[in-house]
């Protein structure tokens, strides 16, 4: 009840103010809360992740099934030696099931804008000692440069209001990312409704055509970002690619992508496996 009644006030307040007591409070639950290491079976074996905050205990402290989109890329591209870029990498717990599978010789390059996130990724990197893992705070956008994200744990890009609170951050492009590190085997997207900026800027990935993960906002960030799912898979041409869905983290069955498919009408998972050779 309590919380419901701080909610109501904070949208009565001005964005920017509201934003303002959104980032304090953000900033406060990471200073009070007791951080620890946990232990857990994610997929096919155990890891050690740092519980930084409210939202990564939340999130993992349990044990992980195995993702469908880990198993279904490992039937493709996801093989030891392979590069993958995660974008928008939060705390680098899924950076690591997918270096596990590239293996040592392999490279994951995790990109991720909040700096508290970017500094639990890199703990829980050196705790399981995974040294494949390449960390790089920015935010993926369409262009190079810096812009404005909010300070949330799990952040978006600030709609112009500020009610998130607001960071400027640097903002790099798939392809600046392929330039620094090499042409990615597979490419893995969780970008909070940036989904189309990000790949507006990977137009020569695009067409070097790697695998694509890509968890779709649609209702909860897509469209405020100018986005939509026909722009978005307009990406990935019939022919050149296979698109399949799934629904929510209840479904672990990937099925063929339609456009008259209800599963597209709210966020949804989207796995575009370019043909092989």
């Amino acid at each position: 009840m309590l919380e419901a009644i701080k909610s109501t006030l904070l949208r009565m307040l001005p964005p920017v103010v509201a934003g303002e007591l959104r980032s304090w409070r953000v900033r406060h639950s990471i200073k009070t809360f007791p951080a620890r290491v946990a232990e857990h079976r994610y997929g096919s074996g155990d890891l050690k992740v740092l519980l930084a905050d409210p939202l990564s205990e939340a999130w993992y402290d349990h044990d992980w099934p195995e993702l469908p989109e880990v198993a279904a890329l490992r039937q493709t591209r996801l093989k030891p030696g392979a590069r993958v870029f995660d974008i928008g990498a939060h705390q680098g717990v899924v950076a690591m099931l997918l270096a596990r599978e590239v293996g040592p010789t392999g490279q994951v390059v995790a990109v991720e804008p909040n700096p508290h996130n970017i500094d639990a990724a890199s703990r829980n990197r050196a705790l399981n000692g995974m040294s494949q893992i390449e960390l790089r705070q920015a935010a993926v956008s369409d262009r190079p440069g810096t812009l404005v994200f909010n300070q949330g744990l799990n952040g978006q890009l600030d709609d112009g209001t500020g009610a998130g609170g607001r960071l400027t951050v640097e903002s790099v492009t798939i392809d600046r990312l392929a330039e620094t590190y090499g042409p990615p085997d597979i490419v893995y997207i969780d970008v909070e409704g940036a989904e189309v900026m990000a790949l507006d800027g990977a137009r020569s990935v695009l067409a070097s055509e790697p695998d694509f993960f890509i968890e779709v906002h649609v209702g909860c960030g897509l469209e405020k970002l100018g986005g939509s799912v026909d722009r978005l898979v307009s990406f990935f041409p019939r022919g050149r690619y296979s698109l399949l869905v799934r629904e929510d983290e209840d479904d672990a069955v990937f099925h063929p992508y339609t456009d008259a498919d209800p599963v597209i009408r709210r966020r949804f998972f989207l796995l575009a496996r370019a043909a092989l050779p």
